[in-house]
């Protein structure tokens, strides 16, 4: 083997930036399911933004400030310091680790500092107590706990079709606030909620459709688009304004 060809396998060849993060991802150190979806969801958006089919030695430090500002800049001290340090982790995993070329977070992009927060939170036991309740029906259970575990917003959840989600994997692709796609994970409680939420009176499950429906079918006057409505039940996407 020629020199060349040993320098470029050193520093990572060709890959691309979502392969590195794939394996980045399937390290030991985001094994939680909690810290992979924190991972996952700072570095999924920034290799988008940037270009998931790009190389990796190809993509400059600029590159990856200018992601960060243009998702994150906005955003609350701590959750820029939040997908930043995913981000830098990543990237200094792929240069220290894997030997590959790869950007660093500029300088410019440094850490923010944070105002103390006195409020209390709630006990995760607490949480998980009036989650479990016996009193709250299935749909509501199930969107509750979605919610909290993704902790993504109200109309991301309430967006999704039966078909966006990945059951095996436990994620689904949701729209964000800057039109973009990225991927929200859950955690055992909901994976134990999703069938049965799926599971039709006849034993059947729905395939397609909108993921949580209104208790009743419209009426006429106001009936939504077709893509809202459920095609094995014909009620319509939950949302504000349906019950």
């Amino acid at each position: 083997m020629s020199a060349a060809p040993k320098i470029s396998a050193l520093r990572g060849g060709h890959i691309t930036l979502a392969a590195a993060a794939d394996a980045f991802l399937a390290t030991p150190r985001t094994a939680n399911p909690n810290t992979h979806r924190a991972y996952a969801s700072a570095i999924d958006r920034v290799t988008t933004l940037v270009g998931r089919d790009r190389p990796l030695a190809d993509v400059t430090d600029t590159e990856i400030g200018t992601a960060l500002a243009e998702l994150w800049g906005a955003s609350a001290p701590t959750t820029w310091n939040r997908n930043r340090a995913a981000s830098t982790s990543w990237l200094a995993w792929c240069q220290t680790k894997k030997h590959w070329a790869a950007p660093s977070v500029p300088a410019d992009a440094e850490r923010r500092k944070e105002s103390a927060d006195e409020t209390r939170a709630v006990a995760k036991t607490t949480i998980h107590r009036l989650l479990s309740r016996r009193d709250i029906p299935l749909r509501e259970k199930t969107l509750w706990r979605m919610l909290y575990e993704t902790a993504a917003r109200a109309a991301e959840i309430l967006a999704l079709n039966v078909e966006d989600l990945d059951l095996e994997h436990r994620r689904a692709p949701v729209r964000s606030k800057g039109g973009g796609t990225e991927w929200v994970y859950w955690d055992s409680g909901t994976a134990h909620l999703l069938p049965r939420l799926l599971r039709l009176p006849d034993g059947s499950t729905r395939t397609h459709g909108p993921l949580f429906l209104s208790e009743r079918r419209p009426v006429p006057a106001r009936r939504p688009a077709a893509a809202d409505i459920c095609p094995h039940t014909g009620r319509a996407r939950l949302g504000w304004r349906t019950p």
